[in-house]
């Protein structure tokens, strides 16, 4: 939560993506099997944290005047009619959906899926996930935030910069690219129709009022509900030429641009033109990130190995540069399951030797999440024809001090780290601005304005090449 003025509160819901995926029964037609996520335990989740951020504010004497919802991309849950959901969502680390990919490039090859979407290829996006389905015929996709958002109004929206990460959305029209949907034989109507961030979805359910305790005119209005659009959204930018690198369980590297890049040599280096706030292109492409970390951590873990994180990555920052690097974007690297084995292999793959202890694996992963930040943004600039100078951390990954320095070595550029929070500062601005809220006197109007209260509010740290 975050006091926006005197008495109101607005709040947001953030839904990560680190979750573990569990095998969950199939509640109809669809099989049981793979990787799905618990979404009945998320939401049960989500009302708990509703109705404590309720007692919190009353005990405060004020009142929650919104909600907003972001969560991770290209992930949805199937509704029918009645609203039921037909099963838990599957996660996008099952491996459904590689199976379909060829299928979907059949009847839409990769030049014109990318000319219209501007989408980077990843096997596991919305359209070939709906590609592996059966039986949509009278149901509706939900994204996960979307879903959120229809259990709290019984609303069915769909907000444009999720919509954007589904491989069905036109970059340039703003809208559903409805040939895609023929050609691959979807119904037309399988997602609501788009809302954009600074919407009101509706209001709170009686039921829901009656769970949490919140006020019957709660709004839910709508965000960056891609998390990325939200964090980007708060980026402590002062003027354009920046990038930026959402660091998390996923690197989102890119920069902000007004308009796609729909070049043959743009979608050759699998770049992604996905809606930001206010209509502006988040132009990017997904590096591995910190999962690769969290999956080591939980491997070692389960082997009996508990150290801190810090006390691995100051082994980590002593050791000397020049060690061995992978593709921390390769797709070997997506499911769970003994991440440092996976690793080793990786570097034995090119002839290199990676010992087993913690401390090399961990400055492998930080080497190459460096190295592959360096040569996107490198590539996102000469593709984009815009001049960077200045590159920011934001996300959970702006606190790993090693890496924010690995990164100035690695770019060459001025790296600033934080905020940790900026997905929360995102959404809750978004919120602040279309409830007419006042920081110091002045409405938060433009994006500038937006980042302005970011960089007023918040601690940031600054790193620099010893080469510069």
């Amino acid at each position: 939560m975050s006091a926006m003025s005197s008495g109101i509160l607005s709040l947001c819901i953030m839904a990560r993506d680190c979750m573990t995926p569990r095998a969950s029964r199939s509640l109809a037609h669809r099989p049981a099997a793979g990787l799905r996520w618990g979404f009945d335990a998320l939401f049960a989740e989500v009302l708990a944290g509703l109705a404590a951020a309720g007692r919190v504010a009353a005990e405060r004497g004020e009142h929650l005047m919104s909600i907003g919802i972001d969560t991770w991309a290209v992930d949805y849950g199937l509704v029918n009619a009645a609203g039921a959901l037909m099963a838990q969502p599957f996660s996008y680390r099952d491996e459904r959906s590689r199976a379909a990919v060829a299928g979907v490039h059949r009847h839409l090859d990769e030049s014109r899926l990318y000319a219209t979407t501007g989408l980077q290829f990843l096997q596991f996006n919305t359209i070939y996930q709906l590609a592996a389905e059966r039986e949509l015929d009278g149901l509706q996709a939900l994204l996960i935030p979307d879903l959120i958002a229809f259990l709290l109004t019984g609303q069915r929206p769909t907000e444009a910069t999720n919509a954007s990460t589904t491989g069905l959305f036109d970059a340039v029209a703003g809208e559903w690219a409805t040939e895609f949907f023929t050609a691959l034989g979807l119904p037309k109507n399988l997602f609501p129709p788009l809302v954009q961030p600074g919407e009101t979805i509706g209001t709170l359910l009686p039921g829901i009022v009656e769970r949490t305790g919140l006020p019957a005119n709660t709004k839910v209005v709508a965000v960056g509900s891609h998390d990325t659009a939200s964090a980007v959204a708060a980026v402590p930018a002062e003027q354009g030429n920046f990038a930026y690198i959402s660091s998390g369980t996923w690197s989102l590297v890119g920069v902000e641009l007004n308009h796609p890049v729909l070049t043959e040599a743009s979608r050759a280096a699998n770049f992604t033109n996905e809606r930001g706030v206010d209509g502006t292109i988040r132009y990017l492409r997904n590096v591995g990130g910190l999962w690769l970390l969290s999956e080591c951590q939980r491997t070692w873990a389960q082997e009996g190995y508990r150290p801190a994180l810090e006390e691995l990555l100051d082994a980590a920052a002593v050791l000397p540069p020049g060690g061995p690097r992978i593709n921390a974007d390769d797709p070997a690297f997506i499911a769970p399951d003994n991440m440092p084995e996976r690793i080793r292999a990786a570097v034995r793959n090119i002839g290199n030797v990676l010992p087993d202890d913690p401390a090399h694996i961990v400055r492998c992963i930080l080497d190459s999440l460096a190295a592959g930040y360096a040569r996107t943004i490198s590539e996102a600039g000469r593709l984009a024809d815009v001049a960077v100078d200045t590159v920011h951390i934001v996300g959970g990954g702006s606190q790993n001090r090693l890496l924010c320095q690995l990164t100035a070595e690695a770019t060459g550029k001025r790296v600033i780290a934080g905020p940790v929070e900026a997905t929360a500062l995102g959404n809750v601005l978004v919120q602040a601005r279309a409830g007419g809220a006042r920081a110091g006197g002045a409405l938060a109007g433009g994006m500038a304005e937006l980042r302005a209260l970011v960089r007023a509010s918040q601690s940031l740290d600054s790193f620099q090449s010893s080469l510069v």
